[in-house]
């Protein structure tokens, strides 16, 4: 592998890094900040979600470091997940639904670009990225449908 493909993969999983560490920030900050009834469920659902999400985390930057990257600390941060933020009302359970959606598929569409940054190249960090894809999209579909059933009960 070329030194600026290593470096320009590199670059991708640390996006991914970040991805995945914002993620888990906003899915606890929600799971603890919704209230009432219908939130039980997600909840529930975000706080099984983190512990997966941030397996995820920790696998990048193995493989950042193992690729010979560096992982990046706290002050190269930049936060991206707007839809994700916990809401002032606390109650707005189908906001964060799809903030969560947002999330999953920003996730996907990186994974996705790394798998065909890697083809050929670097089998080892594609078949990582085409696992967390999978939990990706395993993740989303469970939202979709969380959306799906508030959107049909507040009709």
């Amino acid at each position: 592998m070329s030194h600026d493909k290593r470096d320009q993969i590199i670059e991708e999983l640390k996006a991914a890094y970040w991805m995945e560490i914002e993620t888990v920030t906003n899915y606890i900050a929600n799971s603890i900040n919704l209230d009432g009834v219908r939130a039980e469920e997600i909840k529930k659902a975000l706080q099984a979600d983190v512990q997966e999400e941030l397996t995820h985390a920790q696998t990048l930057a193995r493989r950042i470091k193992t690729l010979g990257g560096r992982v990046p600390g706290s002050l190269d941060f930049v936060a991206a997940q707007k839809s994700l933020q916990p809401r002032k009302d606390s109650t707005d359970v189908v906001s964060v639904i799809k903030g969560v959606i947002d999330a999953e598929n920003a996730a996907i569409t990186q994974y996705n670009k790394l798998i065909q940054l890697c083809d050929g190249i670097d089998y080892v960090t594609q078949d990582l990225c085409i696992q967390s894809l999978s939990d990706e999209e395993e993740h989303r579909r469970d939202f979709i449908g969380y959306l799906t059933e508030y959107q049909t009960y507040d009709s």
